[in-house]
């Protein structure tokens, strides 16, 4: 490994935008490591990128379990000796119903991956990050978490009222955010998140209108700022979005 070769871990990088933040990141000469429950798909992931020519790496993580974070925490520790960059990009969409008719367990398993998974992740490697020259964290977020737009009257979230799991959760991911960029100000490390759009995934059958590539891009720009670039914002291609 390059000594001055940032290191990068994207957790669900076994298929949809994880899979093109991590080819992306590779592409521009960083280390990445690909975080996926699914071994099988890892690893397949890890051989397919490499054929490309890429540095990857495939290190299983499963953001529910506790004992999986702590053990790629020890792995990157004993490896790299640091993390410069994080993308917590593992997420579930799991009520397409109205929020009267939402299942409790439904919520409470959202917020589990979407939620505390990528806190559970982000507390873990904070200490490898803090020994990077420039950490950077990316919390994988959406438009539909933002209050602002869900709330106008004019909006265009204004006719669409399913998914109240998933939008609080994308919500609930925002304010850790800001809350993380304000608690580490001053340290180097840069805290955004970042907003893909509508892309076409598993998540969603595939009907997303834009493809990965374009999902992926904003992340990978907030995962590689300069010194002078921005912290505790969410941003998407077309700039900032409003919380």
């Amino acid at each position: 490994m390059d000594s001055g070769q940032k290191i990068a871990l994207v957790t669900g990088a076994n298929k949809g935008i994880g899979k093109e933040i991590a080819r992306q990141l590779a592409a521009k000469g960083a280390l990445v490591l690909l975080g996926a429950r699914d071994r099988k798909r890892g690893e397949q992931v890890e051989t397919d990128l490499r054929g490309q020519g890429l540095s990857v790496q495939f290190i299983p993580l499963d953001i529910t379990d506790q004992q999986s974070v702590d053990q790629a925490a020890a792995s990157v520790e004993k490896q790299f000796g640091r993390l410069d960059i994080l993308v917590n990009n593992a997420g579930i969409a799991m009520d397409w119903v109205p929020p009267s008719e939402l299942d409790p367990e439904i919520l409470k398993k959202t917020y589990e991956t979407n939620v505390f998974g990528s806190f559970r992740v982000t507390k873990a490697m904070l200490p490898l990050l803090k020994k990077s020259k420039a950490g950077r964290i990316v919390n994988m977020s959406s438009a539909l978490g933002s209050l602002t737009l869900a709330s106008t009257s004019q909006g265009p979230f204004q006719g669409a009222n399913h998914l109240m799991a998933y939008c609080s959760s994308k919500s609930a991911l925002n304010a850790i955010t800001v809350a993380l960029a304000k608690d580490l100000n001053g340290t180097g490390i840069k805290v955004n998140a970042a907003n893909p759009g509508y892309v076409a995934t598993d998540m969603n059958d595939n009907k997303g209108v834009r493809t990965v590539e374009q999902g992926a891009a904003t992340p990978v720009r907030l995962a590689l700022l300069p010194d002078d670039g921005p912290t505790g914002g969410c941003f998407s291609d077309q700039g900032v979005v409003p919380w």
